[in-house]
């Protein structure tokens, strides 16, 4: 599937040119998007295509004595109707985890798999004990509640501190305490001697509140089944189309062929991380396409993607930091609880545990880390990576001991920032994280984001807003990512018939325009003109390997395997110019897109060569080549590490607790900026999902692990009118470790707005004695913190 749909080439003179790297140029995706043109999973269709429901869990937890299916299979236009005994009979596996960790004793990190559907115990409200399917989605959604569940009730446990308390029910045989993982990094005794010898030390207990992750597009998928190939073809809404292969293929189909499963992907209206992985009903609709020999669709409905699709966040810390006498980090140290759900995901415990490691450190000179975690199972929807997955709470954590050492101590908290910032000649730094920073300006990243922000005119903003009876405050927020990890990627290129030019990438598109970024990669590399270039991401079966989209990694592994796959595509032009324009292969001199004879005006160019060896025009020798077609398969490239620095200010209305971000500046360092369009809109779309987080998106589950938050009348998400506009600046320093100085962007507005906000709220409330609110800061929390009510600081 051509996600270049979205940029169908054209002749137009501008769409024509060679836009290359560091240019705005308009996102090519967006005429169609914006038409409803877009393909998107429920816009897909097969003839003969039947319809599947999911029956979900009522109850949070419970042993199950019989589940009743005949009274769903004698409903009108009932097909099959199905339970996990079925998927067991009929050879399916359990998802696995793929987070490689250990516990603190050293032993092996071996969580429970998951099974398709409820196998003798539930163990959330939303889990499948059945499928329905029929030949309308209305008559299996009919059939779907005539199934019945007869449940021996256990009690439920929604929090870590419930779940590890003593005498609390077992989720898992395997955990013992409802521990997945007690997890430990650092020196416990230098950090320990460290905070000893201390002159102050700062200590907070942290809420990383739970989030219900909600893309504008619900999960859906459309299975078929090819009997005589033995091979299912899924089309899901997914984060990458190869790495989702491979868990099908290893996990649901116990170690199948992976050629035996293809994935399709088109357009994806969002997913955050949330649709990486794969999920339970995609087996059930790859057993019923085989069972009823017929393509199932199934769509699911946001009363049931609240408590069906991975949650975000959630975790319960003790963050403490220590300084000496003249407020030098001496040693930061994190504790405390990552809810995981129910069952494992695939990498929910990566946000809680490695990745608060990479990320607590930030810019600033700390000699010593040391993270416990320890991951507990509850009885609720099971939690995965969210925008960012460890990297924003490991940045707000810090700044928050910032703001409240420097309070602590009297020092003002810029001054102790600039203090403790690792300095641009300490480069390339050995983070006490294990990860080496190889570039980066953190002193003039802040003076930079405070001259944009105008801190010094705050004093006349604020007593402006105290004139109308507001309260107003600013924060800071600086912070750094580590990006995701080295991996392979893949980039192809192919020149078509109709003249144009098809790229091909491991990575997928769900909102971050690659079809866009990706063409000025290439155009700028081989002269390729713009308006040429297709991009296609969304087949597996075009696709040698790839990570998908996720940790910030796209451009800066695309870019990578592009400029790696544009060198061969040159080699091999060389080669087949030298023979058409009858010189040497050294003579050939390559530019602009096109081959030329050194010294000469003979030459031609990168497409009309393309197209001239496709038709076989001259008689070329056995050596020479046939094709400029290219597949390149790249090892990656290491870690980077994006940073910034973001200044919120907010107002408060006292007589209603409601707050308001008045004011907001980004101030970013990714690298190379391809296309500062594209980057501000990604780093737009963050700080939306950050003020979401510390103003109103609010999870609630009650005693008997019901999600009280199961709808958008219940679960507050932004709006436009909650998010003002943003001052968005650049202070790039190239990355060492890409050829191009890319580092990544998209998770950068979740980690700068999380401190930014929360910080400019406390300094609102400090005139009413508040020196630390937790996440969400509804209106009624921040009612009560001003008149000074403790029940802002609960953890729920």
């Amino acid at each position: 599937m051509l996600d270049a749909e979205n940029a169908a080439f054209s002749d137009d003179a501008q769409a024509l040119q060679k836009f290359g790297v560091g240019q705005s140029v308009k996102r090519t995706e967006d005429p169609v998007l914006v038409q409803g043109q877009g393909r998107y999973i429920d816009d897909e269709a097969l003839p003969g295509q039947v319809y599947a429901a999911m029956v979900r869990a009522r109850e949070a937890h419970g042993v199950i004595r019989s589940i009743d299916l005949d009274a769903a299979r004698a409903m009108p236009g009932v097909l099959a109707v199905f339970a996990q005994a079925d998927l067991d009979a009929a050879g399916f596996g359990e998802l696995k985890n793929k987070y490689v960790a250990k516990h603190r004793d050293g032993s092996a990190f071996a969580p429970p798999s998951r099974p398709i559907m409820a196998r003798d115990r539930v163990r959330f409200a939303g889990e499948i004990i059945a499928c329905v399917v029929a030949k309308t989605a209305f008559q299996a959604q009919d059939a779907a509640e005539a199934v019945t569940l007869d449940l021996d009730a256990l009690p439920a446990v929604t929090t870590t501190a419930e779940a590890m308390a003593e005498g609390a029910p077992l989720l898992h045989e395997g955990a013992p305490g409802n521990v997945a993982l007690d997890y430990h990094y650092g020196d416990a005794e230098k950090v320990a001697a460290a905070f000893a010898s201390a002159h102050h030390v700062t200590r907070l207990d942290i809420r990383n509140s739970r989030i219900v992750i909600s893309p504008i597009e619900p999960r859906g998928g459309l299975v078929s089944y090819e009997a005589k190939a033995k091979r299912f073809t899924l089309r899901l809404s997914s984060q990458g189309v190869k790495g989702l292969q491979a868990t099908i293929a290893a996990d649901m189909l116990n170690g199948a062929e992976i050629k035996s499963v293809r994935i399709l992907t088109g357009n994806v209206g969002g997913s955050f991380g949330m649709k990486i992985f794969a999920y339970p009903e995609y087996a059930c609709l790859m057993h019923a396409a085989r069972t009823l020999k017929k393509p199932v669709k199934w769509t699911d409905r946001r009363s049931e993607s609240f408590v069906s699709d991975f949650h975000g966040r959630d975790h319960d810390r003790t963050a403490e930091l220590a300084l000496d006498r003249n407020g030098r980090f001496l040693a930061v140290r994190l504790g405390g609880a990552g809810n995981m759900g129910a069952y494992n995901s695939p990498v929910g415990g990566l946000a809680a545990t490695i990745n608060a490691v990479k990320n607590i450190q930030s810019v600033y000179a700390t000699p010593l880390i040391e993270v416990s975690t320890k991951l507990v199972f509850t009885n609720t929807s099971p939690i995965g990576p969210y925008r960012g997955a460890g990297r924003p709470e490991g940045n707000y954590y810090m700044e928050r001991l910032i703001e409240t050492a420097a309070r602590e101590m009297g020092i003002d908290a810029l001054a102790l920032r600039r203090r403790n910032h690792i300095k641009p000649g300490k480069l390339p730094y050995a983070a006490a994280s294990g990860m080496t920073y190889d570039s980066g300006d953190f002193p003039a990243m802040l003076e930079k984001a405070l001259e944009t922000a105008d801190w010094k005119g705050f004093a006349k903003r604020k007593a402006e807003s105290r004139k109308r009876g507001l309260l107003r405050g600013r924060g800071v927020g600086q912070f750094l990512e580590v990006s995701a990890p080295q991996s392979r990627e893949f980039a192809g290129i192919r020149f078509e018939a109709d003249g144009g030019v098809t790229i091909l990438s491991g990575t997928l598109d769900f909102g971050m325009s690659h079809p866009t970024t990706f063409a000025q990669v290439v155009s700028q590399q081989l002269g390729i003109p713009f308006g040429k270039i297709r991009l296609l991401q969304g087949d597996s079966d075009e696709i040698d390997v790839g990570g998908g989209s996720g940790g910030s990694r796209s451009m800066q592994v695309a870019a990578q395997a592009y400029g790696e796959m544009s060198a061969k595509v040159i080699d091999k032009g060389r080669i087949a110019a030298a023979h058409l324009l009858e010189a040497g292969v050294s003579d050939i001199e390559f530019g602009d897109g096109r081959f030329i004879v050194a010294g000469t005006d003979r030459g031609v160019g990168i497409v009309e060569l393309a197209a001239r060896l496709r038709a076989g025009g001259a008689a070329l020798p056995a050596d020479a080549p046939k094709s400029l077609d290219t597949r390149h398969v790249s090892e990656g490239v290491p870690s980077s590490f994006p940073n910034g620095c973001h200044v919120a200010e907010v107002e408060i209305d006292p007589e209603t607790g409601i707050a308001t971000v008045a004011r907001y500046t980004a101030v970013g360092d990714c690298g190379t900026v391809v296309n500062p369009m594209v980057v501000a809109g990604q780093v737009h779309g963050g700080v939306a999902q950050g003020i979401g987080q510390a103003l109103c998106e609010h999870t609630v589950y009650d005693s008997e692990g019901q999600l009280l938050s199961g709808s958008f009348m219940d679960y507050c998400m932004p709006r436009a009118d909650d998010v003002p506009m943003m001052d968005v600046a650049h202070l790039p320093t190239m990355a060492t470790t890409n050829d191009m100085g890319v580092k990544g962007v998209g998770e950068a507005g979740c980690a700068g707005s999380l401190p930014a906000v929360m910080n400019a709220l406390v300094d609102a409330l400090s005139s009413h004695g508040v020196i630390h609110i937790n996440m969400p800061a509804t209106p009624e929390r921040l009612f009560k913190a001003i008149r000074g009510e403790a029940a802002v600081f609960e953890s729920a």
